[in-house]
């Protein structure tokens, strides 16, 4: 069974979306951001095949660079990079070009976090993971589908774990003040943040 706040959530992340829904730029570029390489030589070869115009980069920074330079209508970032995080790169993108797609790919996904990122201009995210197919699909998307949190129930553990995703946003992703807000240890916290979401 979801909580209010669970509830609340999932009602701000369909809301975030069904906004976000509109007609497809036409330009073909896109920007892919990630830093496993044999995944973005993949991912670049995939997305080449079906007409994109690809920059492929392995850092924020560079993502980030990439955005200033030539703002892209489409984008696959993914979340957690070995310089920082995703939602920077499309937060950027937004604000340079307010009519672009980015998809947020995450081993870690969270509805916390998956808020964060639409709300700051994700169109969809995708756990890890996925395949060109799923990520394409979701870029081309009219209308996203997700699945019913009363069909699909969190355990326990997932509770738990989103709880402190979502004070870990609230925190600005500020480590030392969300363990302090849990009234947790530091070395505890980082360990759960850096495993991946229970089933």
């Amino acid at each position: 069974m979801i909580d209010d706040a669970g509830a609340a959530e999932h009602t701000d992340f369909d809301a975030a979306v069904e906004a976000a829904l509109g007609e497809l730029p036409q330009e073909r570029s896109l920007l892919i951001v990630e830093d496993d390489k044999p995944f973005l030589g993949r991912l670049t070869r995939a997305m080449e095949a079906r007409g994109f115009l690809v920059t492929a980069v392995e850092s924020v920074a560079d993502g980030l660079a990439a955005v200033e330079a030539a703002a892209p209508a489409f984008a696959i970032i993914d979340m957690r990079l070995g310089d920082g995080n995703g939602i920077d790169v499309i937060s950027s993108l937004k604000v340079k070009r307010p009519d672009a797609r980015g998809i947020i790919l995450t081993g870690y996904g969270n509805i916390a976090t998956a808020v964060t990122a639409v709300k700051l201009g994700a169109f969809d995210y995708l756990a890890k993971p996925a395949d060109a197919d799923e990520i394409y699909h979701a870029l081309m998307a009219t209308k996203i589908d997700k699945p019913d949190a009363v069909d699909n129930p969190m355990s326990a553990d997932r509770v738990r774990w989103e709880h402190i995703q979502r004070v870990y946003e609230s925190c600005d992703r500020n480590v030392s003040e969300t363990a302090r807000r849990l009234n947790m240890h530091r070395r505890t916290l980082q360990r759960i943040l850096a495993k991946r979401a229970p089933r």
